[in-house]
């Protein structure tokens, strides 16, 4: 059976199972009769869900894209200073302007982002072709950097709990109606994904080959450059930082279906929206009626997929 039919059918209860579970009990054959029950769904529940559908769908997207533009399977946002300069952005525009309206925090980290990316592009230019281990450990070490600037920041402004939130959590607990429409621009930046998708393939064939084959590399850079640095600042702005999605998800659907990323894309964008609702389930339901972050649950998740991914042989033939 197809991946995407399998991913649909996991989808659809995950959702269900999404906008039922909770510390609050509800009973769809109620709602039209208790106002509260409505309350609950529609300003709570439901934008929950969507907001995870969103997140998990345009993380695992801007991973392939990343992936296409420094021609690495090893990478991700999450590990390439992404998300460390989006919350330096984040930071910066909180210490110098603390009442600006989001859409302002949202340019502002997202202009971060496409900065520490264009960073990241332009350090391992200068690495060798072949030895790509190196492409993952220079984006560890600068995000490591970029990580210990932006806690020497809020340490010093008192902001370290704000910064742990951007970069550790991960959590769609507050989630309202009203506080997850940004997620929609990282959903429209993955579309934009898809529709430049055949660019990205022949860019991750190598520079000398796109220009070969009349493409211009450096536009499709640019391309990549705004899908990965504005899905990046949406998440950190509205739930923080999720790992592991961009990273495992591609190389899951890569194995199981090849690299004809017009095919591959929407499968992949399933692939992390069901891994992401998945997690926050578990995450309820661990210490109901508590919930434990999803970033953390994707953090234990995430790395036993990676190890698999590490240690089980590709499929050949």
């Amino acid at each position: 059976m197809r991946p995407a039919p399998i991913l649909l059918l996991l989808l659809v209860p995950l959702t269900l199972a999404s906008v039922l579970i909770g510390a609050a009990g509800v009973n769809f054959a109620d709602a039209g009769n208790d106002p509260q029950i409505l309350l609950i769904l529609t300003v709570s529940r439901l934008p929950r869900t969507v907001a995870v559908i969103l997140t998990g769908a345009a993380l695992a997207i801007a991973g392939v894209v990343m992936q296409q533009l420094v021609r690495n399977r090893f990478v991700e946002p999450g590990t390439t200073g992404t998300a460390e300069s989006a919350a330096l952005g984040l930071l910066a525009v909180t210490l110098l302007a603390p009442s600006a309206p989001i859409w302002v925090k949202m340019i502002v980290a997202s202009l971060g982002a496409m900065a520490g990316t264009a960073l990241f592009l332009r350090l391992i230019r200068a690495l060798p072709p072949r030895d790509v281990l190196l492409v993952p450990l220079v984006g560890i070490v600068l995000s490591g950097v970029l990580g210990a600037v932006v806690t020497f920041i809020g340490w010093q402004t008192d902001l370290l709990q704000l910064i742990g939130i951007w970069l550790m959590t991960g959590e769609f607990s507050g989630v309202i109606a009203g506080r997850y429409e940004l997620l929609w621009i990282a959903g429209l930046m993955a579309a934009l994904a898809w529709f430049a998708a055949d660019r990205f393939a022949i860019l991750g064939l190598g520079r000398e080959t796109a220009t070969g084959l009349g493409l211009r590399p450096e536009a499709v850079m640019r391309i990549g450059l705004v899908v990965v640095s504005v899905v990046t600042a949406m998440v950190i702005v509205t739930v923080g930082m999720i790992p592991f999605v961009g990273l495992v998800v591609p190389n899951i659907v890569a194995r199981r279906m090849g690299d004809n990323l017009r095919a591959t894309l929407p499968v992949t964008a399933l692939g992390g929206a069901v891994l992401v609702l998945a997690c926050d389930i578990a995450g309820r339901l661990v210490r109901y009626p508590y919930e434990v972050p999803v970033g953390t649950v994707l953090g234990v998740v995430g790395s036993c997929l990676f190890l698999w991914l590490l240690y089980r042989e590709p499929r050949r033939g």
